[in-house]
């Protein structure tokens, strides 16, 4: 197999050592967002939460993550890909262990903010990193099996690592537990990571204006949805955040259109693969985390489960995610990104509605089990093809911003439909118990029209893959693939 081409600005000759690297710290993003949820409860007691300040806990996390993706992106093609990528992981670092010392509720929500503003930074200069460093085609496409496969296997051990570690040594320690592995990856970057960035030919100037508007109409749109859920639809609150962020994201785009340096490039959306694939993972977004969110709540407050157990009955779920991402990069190669996408959107479907059947009792194996496995080999089925779409085409210039553009959709996309599927499922669970439902039968009803309804989400992808460019190896990647 041929190594790749070290004249491109970003690339080495041990691209396996920088993936290790870059895996590695999205693993630790992911694995926080999950970690954390398990001791919420410890939280609460230790700190004297009321449940609406508790929820920012979350919230605080997923607002600046989302906010701040394409800042990150931008600052990494302008500034360097390993420089932020390093910043981003030392905030992230620096947070984690002001968390798990935290003594007062504002300060471990502050604390929860600035860890997601650096995880922002990190994980959109790591994919960022990930396309310059690995050439278009085979090679990329495993990169990204392996990525996308690690990343859904940090969600599902983060609950059984939270259940561990709350009921050992405390609720400081789902924080506690960054820190060394974040002082480890930050001693690697300099050695396996090479420094990149965007080549331009005129002075380095930033879009102030779009980066303002566009984070904070990003921002607006991300709290009116968080909110949504405690204050409902219909609040002043609600609708004029979703209106602030609609009003400041048509700015943005009018002030990027005419921008010498835009904070996203208006041209990218001219391709049809960027504007497909986004929407595909904002999608898989919206599937996966209501899936997650709903199979939690209902197999602790139906089936009983502690959060250790409610953690492993999910592992199946993140092997089969890393068995489909490896599996899909693979086939990519063979048959292209098409057929991968639609067939595993078929599957993720399948898998949730077979859950969406489960009931308050019956077998692990048969009720849960066969929708767990389908449906984690389904999401990362989606998600590789769709990197691999959304990038095929970069630039080194452009490749920050691209990777911000789609890991935004992921995250507004998993926030919405978080949002609005859990709305729907928690209005089902009320009226049954004001109609004199029992509390496992109501619970039971809002978890399965929850999954229903992110079937038909999923579903979606089906269509959408369909819709989208298909990209095939080439002849050289053919030979390479043969050789290899």
């Amino acid at each position: 197999m041929a190594l790749p081409d070290t004249s491109i600005p970003g690339r080495t000759r041990n691209p396996w050592a920088t993936l290790t690297v870059l895996a590695l710290a999205q693993f630790m993003v992911v694995l926080d967002v999950t970690i954390v949820n398990v001791a919420l409860p410890n939280m609460q007691a230790a700190l004297h939460f009321s449940p609406d300040n508790l929820q920012w806990v979350i919230s605080a996390y997923t607002l600046a993550f989302g906010g701040f993706l394409l800042l990150g992106g931008r600052l990494s093609d302008l500034l360097g890909r390993r420089r932020i990528f390093s910043a981003g992981l030392a905030l992230f670092t620096v947070a984690s262990l002001a968390g798990g010392l935290a003594s007062s509720q504002g300060v471990l929500i502050g604390v929860r903010a600035v860890q997601g503003f650096g995880g922002a930074l990190m994980s959109a200069a790591a994919l960022s990193i990930l396309t310059v460093t690995f050439a278009n085609g085979r090679q990329r496409n495993i990169a990204l099996g392996i990525w996308g496969g690690l990343a859904g296997l940090g969600g599902t051990l983060g609950v059984v690592a939270g259940g561990i570690l709350v009921d050992a040594l405390g609720w400081e320690w789902v924080f506690f537990v960054n820190v060394p592995i974040g002082v480890l990856l930050l001693a690697m970057t300099p050695v396996f990571v090479p420094a990149s960035r965007a080549p331009v030919t005129g002075p380095r100037t930033f879009d102030v204006a779009g980066s303002v508007l566009g984070t904070a109409g990003v921002l607006a749109v991300i709290f009116g949805v968080i909110r949504a859920e405690p204050l409902g639809w219909a609040s002043l609150q609600v609708l004029g955040a979703l209106a602030a962020g609609a009003a400041l994201l048509a700015a943005f785009v009018a002030v990027e259109s005419r921008s010498s340096n835009p904070l996203v490039p208006m041209r990218l959306f001219r391709s049809p693969g960027l504007s497909k694939a986004t929407g595909a993972l904002a999608l898989n977004g919206a599937s996966f985390l209501a899936m997650f969110f709903l199979t939690a709540i209902y197999l602790q407050q139906v089936r009983g489960l502690s959060a250790l157990e409610t953690g492993l009955q999910f592992l199946p779920m993140g092997f089969a995610a890393i068995a489909g991402a490896l599996v899909t990069s693979q086939l990519i190669a063979r048959v292209g990104t098409r057929p991968v996408h639609a067939a595993s959107a078929v599957v993720s479907v399948v898998g949730l509605l077979l859950l969406s059947r489960a009931g308050a009792t019956g077998s692990y194996v048969t009720e849960l089990l066969p929708g767990l496995v389908l449906f984690g080999a389904g999401i990362t089925g989606i998600g590789v093809p769709a990197q691999v779409v959304a990038v095929a085409d970069v630039s080194n210039e452009d490749a920050g911003a691209v990777s911000g553009v789609v890991n935004t959709g992921y995250q507004v996309g998993g926030a919405l439909g978080l949002a609005v599927i859990s709305t729907l499922s928690t209005s089902l669970v009320t009226e049954m118990l004001v109609s004199g439902s029992s509390q496992v039968e109501a619970l039971t009803a809002g978890f399965q029209r929850g999954l229903v309804i992110a079937a038909i989400l999923a579903a979606g992808n089906v269509a959408l893959a369909l819709w989208s460019r298909s990209l095939v190896p080439d002849a050289d990647q053919l030979a390479e693939l043969a050789v290899a």
